[in-house]
């Protein structure tokens, strides 16, 4: 199975999940979440990783979104996988947003892992925009 496994710091990744089962679906087995709680230690969260992770062996693939790259929570998640000889069969992105974690979930089953990555950078590139907004009396479109 490709699981997609999403850390952050705080609620974000937790509120990510939320906003995904609206748009790809309640009850995904494939997505996973874990968030280091304010206060909460990292071996802490390594624990609560490790429970989240439980059914995932070495044999599944993952996409393992984080929101900051060297961030505590990516990086113990990343620890946790190179200890059980996990990393081997990853593919690891920081900087999550909902646009690339949506279309990492809509299109993985469809596309090998290179071309999966290919769409998700240029999905990355094309998620960050400024919103302009022009005058309708000059033009009709925005």
């Amino acid at each position: 199975m490709r699981y997609v496994i999403l850390v952050s710091h705080g609620q974000f990744a937790a509120g990510l999940y939320n906003a995904l089962t609206m748009l790809a679906g309640k009850d995904r087995k494939d997505v996973l979440f874990q968030g280091l709680e304010d206060g909460m230690s990292t071996d802490k969260f390594g624990e609560k990783f490790k429970t989240v992770i439980e059914n995932v062996t070495n044999q599944d693939e993952i996409i393992l979104f984080g929101d900051i790259i060297g961030g505590s929570p990516l990086t113990t998640a990343v620890n946790i996988l190179a200890g059980k000889e996990m990393l081997s069969k990853a593919f690891i992105i920081g900087g999550m947003n909902l646009p690339i974690v949506l279309t990492t979930i809509l299109m993985k089953d469809s596309m090998n892992m290179e071309e999966l990555k290919k769409t998700l950078f240029e999905t990355a590139a094309e998620s960050i925009k400024e919103f302009k907004l022009v005058d309708t009396e000059q033009e009709d479109d925005i």
